[in-house]
């Protein structure tokens, strides 16, 4: 068996970048993500009609350190339909919850603060918040040596071994000024190395991984690269797992920082194009269903149906009631036209005091990127 690959002490940051090799992936990069936000800043409501696309975000994220929920049992969980679900995926589940908390106050923290070590160790608070993984130490970096690899493995069998704790804050102080004061030629290539170094350092005993991952929007933001943290890469990282990590460990073992980078350009080219074309569908399809809500409904509260459903697509009807600002005969009246019209279809009928749930396919099928509903 190959031994474990140890993190680089002392080859970070990196001096030898190959920028000759990068220029070319620089300029599409740059563009592709200068389209996809010129697309999300037109939009009035971005938080509310991407909202989905966050939540399929944080379910692939999750989904590499190997849960298994679905974005859809997510949603008819936080309804209250998932009594099918047994105990792992709820926990999954839960885990995709702490995700968007987690992501929403560092976003929101943003506005007045930098990202920095202090905000960081609050974020990944948020993200351990109950779920597995609350009994090491969330907020901390861990005091003890950790590692990757299969789960449960023994350390001489990991495939990664981040820095020595001795060494961790060392690591971290230096990862932190790179972020604040370093000014690369290129902002994406320093993003590339800010998230690759962050996982190589692996600083907290657990959800490191997605908390990489969850950088990669905040810096961008951050940056001015994006009005919004509303850029998803995990679809491209979680399809290409096994390179991801593979790239990553390269980088320790033969400091292959240009290659890694080349990878992570890529990504950002191939993940702007496909968030472009899903946010260009959430916007298409706001706008027929302004238009055919109103035509059904006949109602002044028709835009608050549609600011609802993509805000939840799944839904209890009696959040729908208490939640959509709409008055409850009007609001049950909605809900009765829509469904007749197949706008919405039900997926849990109602019995007693128990509400039925009610799903919004057409938006799940684009955030899923397939047909599942």
């Amino acid at each position: 068996m190959d031994q474990p690959v140890r993190y680089h002490l002392g080859g970070f940051p990196p001096v030898n970048i190959d920028w000759q090799q990068l220029v070319p992936l620089i300029g599409r990069a740059n563009a592709a993500l200068a389209r996809y936000d010129g697309l999300v800043a037109s939009i009035p409501n971005a938080a509310v009609l991407l909202s989905p696309l966050t939540t399929q975000e944080a379910v692939l994220s999750s989904k590499i350190e190997g849960t298994v929920v679905t974005m859809g049992e997510v949603l008819k969980l936080e309804a209250g339909a998932g009594d099918d679900l047994a105990q792992p995926k709820r926990d999954d589940a839960e885990e995709i919850t702490n995700y968007r908390t987690a992501l929403r106050f560092a976003s929101n923290s943003l506005a007045d603060r930098p990202l920095s070590q202090s905000l960081i160790k609050e974020t990944h608070a948020l993200l351990m918040n109950g779920v597995r993984g609350r009994d090491k130490d969330p907020g901390n970096y861990r005091n003890e040596q950790n590692w990757v690899g299969t789960r449960g493995c023994p350390i001489a069998d990991a495939s990664f071994i981040p820095i020595p704790q001795a060494h961790l804050q060392f690591g971290m102080d230096n990862w932190a000024k790179y972020v604040s004061e370093t000014r690369e030629l290129d902002t994406l290539v320093q993003l590339a190395i800010v998230h690759a170094e962050f996982e190589a350092l692996h600083p907290f005993k657990d959800g490191n991984g997605r908390l990489g991952r969850m950088i990669i929007p905040l810096f961008l933001y951050e940056r001015k690269i994006l009005s919004g943290p509303n850029f998803y890469m995990s679809g491209y990282l979680e399809a290409r797992r096994e390179e991801y990590i593979e790239a990553l460990r390269r980088i320790s073992r033969n400091g292959s920082w240009t290659e890694w980078c080349q990878f992570f350009l890529s990504g950002l080219i191939e993940q702007a194009s496909e968030n472009q074309a899903r946010a260009q569908s959430i916007i298409e399809l706001n706008r027929k269903m302004s238009g055919q809500v109103a035509e059904a409904t006949h109602s002044e509260h028709a835009s608050s149906a549609v600011e609802f459903l993509f805000s939840n697509p799944i839904f209890a009807s009696s959040h729908f009631v208490e939640y959509s600002h709409i008055p409850r005969p009007t609001a049950l009246r909605f809900l009765r036209v829509l469904r007749d019209k197949g706008v919405l279809r039900v997926i849990v009928e109602g019995s007693g005091p128990r509400p039925a749930i009610y799903a919004f396919p057409e938006l799940l099928n684009i955030a899923e990127g397939k047909p599942l509903f």
